[in-house]
């Protein structure tokens, strides 16, 4: 057995796809025992799970206890299947007990990776290794393969999870950092943040989901409560009465609509919260308050009459004009803004993140407000988030 503790040994690593061990000898010990990569807490560890008595047992093990106890295992079968993403494993144990091994490159991995529909970017959320509220969320399979119509949902919640690692050092490591999520839905990018921030960076933080739908609240509650996810509890409510902190140190607002999106800004600069991060949604306001030149008698108006005349482009307009004024109120409040794409316009046409981050200088927060003045003017707007945020 020592040829093959030395090939499990180079093989478990994060390359190693799955194991299947079958043909027992002894029916009573296990019928067949599968292998396959998880992540615990950060570590990439290896599941072994074991069927006897028409029942399954795991045990998740690191790469070098995996090792022992998947040979351990092979004296009572007489074969093994085993993939990494280099390798095909055949693993023969003989009546007498001898061992067989054989190897094959496996075939046309570019291939592969062209059907996976370019998986073969480097995700933060590795597919291969199981996540669990991935798999219970539809995302992923138990074998830790992504549902194929649920990709474009995988490359969101990595995409989202690399704007938060550009701002890690904005984030203290030596206490409880508090988030709130307001509108969080079903939760994928809340539970992605503490999956990724705790289990994987080991902050200690605290996340509350605020959302308006009971039944998304109870189901999430019982999805955070069986991970153990202690400090990631979900409230319903509406973003605009809620009171239920002081003190934040980043907010997430995904998909609030209309100006559900302001009050939750006004709410993140009135917190100073460190870090704010906001994919906007169904912006009406200004699209009502915005008047053509002969509505307004305003002749300066004229010049975009090729725009507001036509409803889906002045609609259009309104929203950029709406996203706008939202950066430039949070750099008025001493803000660094980008705002950047969140996700492919072929997938959805909400995809402007606007992430904003404390510390710019009197100067900029000048220009700011200047600018917001000379827009407001221009299209005769009052929008929320001016009102809000000069409360």
């Amino acid at each position: 057995m020592n040829e093959l503790i030395h090939i499990l040994e180079e093989n478990l690593n994060k390359d190693f796809l799955s194991a299947v061990l079958s043909n027992p000898k002894d029916k009573t010990k296990a019928v067949k025992a599968k292998v396959r990569p998880v992540r615990k807490k950060g570590r990439l560890m290896f599941q072994i799970e074991v069927f006897r008595n028409n029942q399954a047992f795991h045990e998740n093990l690191d790469a070098e206890a995996a090792a022992g106890r998947i040979a351990e295992y092979m004296e009572n079968f007489r074969q093994m299947q085993m993939e990494s993403k280099a390798s095909r494993y055949t693993v023969l144990v003989s009546k007498k007990g001898k061992v067989t091994i054989k190897r094959k490159t496996n075939p046309s991995p570019k291939a592969a990776e062209v059907l996976s529909h370019n998986r073969k970017k480097s995700y933060i959320l590795e597919e291969g290794c199981e996540v669990p509220f991935l798999v219970d969320l539809g995302v992923m399979t138990a074998e830790g393969k992504i549902v194929h119509s649920r990709f474009d949902k995988f490359r969101q919640i990595n995409r989202f999870l690399e704007f938060i690692e550009d701002v890690l050092p904005e984030l203290a490591k030596d206490r409880e950092i508090r988030i709130l999520d307001f509108g969080c839905g079903k939760s994928y990018l809340t539970f992605a943040m503490y999956y990724y921030l705790h289990e994987l960076k080991g902050y200690d933080i605290r996340i509350t989901g605020l959302d308006l739908k009971a039944e998304v609240i109870r189901h999430c509650s019982s999805l955070a409560v069986k991970y153990g996810y202690e400090k990631l509890t979900f409230s319903e409510g509406n973003i605009a009465d809620y009171t239920g902190a002081d003190e934040v140190d980043m907010v997430v607002t995904l998909h609030a609509c209309d100006t559900a999106t302001d009050h939750a800004l006004a709410k993140a600069v009135g917190w100073k919260a460190k870090v704010i991060l906001s994919v906007p949604c169904c912006q009406h306001e200004l699209n009502g308050q915005m008047k053509r030149a002969k509505e307004c008698c305003d002749e300066r108006l004229l010049a975009l009459e090729p725009v507001m005349k036509y409803g889906i482009l002045k609609e259009r307009m309104a929203a950029l004009v709406t996203d706008g004024l939202r950066a430039q109120y949070l750099e008025r409040a001493g803000y660094r803004v980008q705002v950047l794409e969140f996700i492919d316009m072929e997938h959805t046409p909400k995809n402007i993140l606007i992430r904003a981050v404390q510390g710019k200088g009197a100067e900029t927060k000048d220009r700011a407000g200047e600018s917001i003045k000379a827009c407001e003017e221009f299209f005769h707007l009052s929008p929320s988030i001016g009102r809000l945020s000069d409360r």
